[in-house]
Formats: C-alpha cells, structure tokens, sequence
C-alpha cells in the first residue's frame, strides 16, 4: 500500500496553499494534504479539525497533529515510503508540519505543503530530517 499512498500524494503536487483547506488541485495546507489521501483511501475522515494557527514557530499550544496522528493512525518504527512525518520546527515548539515520506535512502523526499509553494516533493535532508517529531503509518486496508 505505501506505493499507492506515495503516488496519492504526488498527484496532489501543484495544489496551491490554502491554510486549512483541503481540496486536490484547488488549495491545501500540509494537513489537508494528508487528510486528502487519507479520504482517497479510507473515506471520511473520523473527526473534524478544530481551527488551528499557521506559526510554525508557535510555543506553548496542544499539540494538535502529534496528538491527531497518534489517534488515527499507527506508530512506524522504521522508515517506509508512505509514511507520514510530524515536524517540530524548532525547539520548544508545537509540531506544527507534516508531509508524507516519498523516498528512502540517499534520494530520500518527501511530499508536502507550506507557504508560498504549494503542494511540492522536497528533499528530507537532514535540516528537514533533525526537525522529525513523530513518524506514523496509515493502517492496513
């Protein structure tokens, strides 16, 4: 299934950013890219998002993807395209990205949204890979 998983999230590649939206070519945000191919595979989402700010560097709020991640999908232990990856931004700060792993090994990517960009598969060197706060999988069909 994580061929199928990668190849969801590339096809939302070009998708401009929208805070808090997701919808496949019209206007997403790093969670509503997840949340787009969890409903390409699963169907509808178990629950509603609460609003939430785009301050990556924001100190001190829930921890509303960790803790979101942690509810529906499972912990991976191991590094597998498909994947999805929770990043904490800087230090003492709220996890407050995510994007879905492409690639593995030396070419390693990943796929996600933010700012400015859009929907894009961007390296996960290592700046991108030290700021890792969780690694989950989606579940088995």
């Amino acid at each position: 299934m994580s061929r199928e998983i990668v190849q969801a999230a590339r096809g939302w590649i070009g998708t401009p950013y929208v805070h808090q939206a997701s919808v496949k070519g019209g206007g997403t945000d790093c969670l509503g890219l997840v949340r787009g191919v969890w409903r390409e595979f699963f169907g509808i989402e178990p629950e509603a998002m609460p609003a939430y700010t785009p301050d990556w560097g924001e100190i001190g709020g829930s921890e509303l993807l960790l803790g979101g991640a942690g509810r529906f999908l499972q912990p991976a232990p191991d590094e597998q395209p498909g994947d999805v990856l929770v990043f904490r931004m800087r230090a003492g700060a709220v996890a407050k990205h995510m994007g879905i792993l492409a690639q593995t090994g030396a070419e390693a990517s990943f796929v996600h949204a933010y700012d400015r960009h859009g929907v894009v598969e961007s390296p996960l060197s290592a700046p991108w890979r030290a700021r890792i706060a969780g690694r989950f999988r989606f579940p088995s069909i």
